[in-house]
């Protein structure tokens, strides 16, 4: 089968967010996804995207990443989604991804490229420690959602 990476438009956006969806999915926490075409459409600045596309047109892997910026090391690019239908894994797709990122951030001068994997995500560690990712497990995540944010206080 031919798959065709590229760089997602605006009009990919709904297949996007469709997979952003079956990736919470698969991760068990669908109920986290607040985002919406709209919203992606008007915050469309603050991030790209690649896209895995058949010959057939369906999109069935992304690569969404922005662009960071670190206090000891500078420039980064952070990936916030890898992610390939289910039925479509095995074929280096993902692999395929990723490379378009590094190719990214070699071109861009980036002075890292970071990104999560759930501990239980077997297959993705996997993958990722055979490219020569460093994982790192002393690194907690702290997060505010939305409501969080509005909340805050000290």
């Amino acid at each position: 089968m031919k798959i065709t990476i590229r760089k997602a438009i605006e009009k990919d956006f709904f297949e996007i967010l469709s997979l952003i969806k079956e990736l919470a999915t698969f991760e068990k926490a669908p109920e986290k996804v607040t985002n919406t075409v709209e919203q992606m459409k008007k915050e469309k600045d603050f991030f790209q995207c690649f896209v895995a596309k058949t010959e057939e047109k369906e999109i069935v892997g992304i690569a969404l990443y922005f662009f960071a910026y670190y206090t000891w090391i500078g420039k980064s690019l952070y990936l916030d989604d890898l992610y390939v239908k289910e039925s479509f894994r095995e074929q280096k797709i993902g692999t395929r991804l990723l490379k378009k990122i590094f190719e990214i951030a070699k071109k861009e001068n980036c002075k890292r490229v970071r990104w999560q994997v759930l501990n239980w995500n077997k297959s993705a560690i996997d993958m990722y420690k055979k490219c020569g990712a460093d994982i790192d497990n002393e690194w907690i995540n702290c997060d505010f959602d939305y409501q969080g944010i509005k909340e805050f206080k000290i």
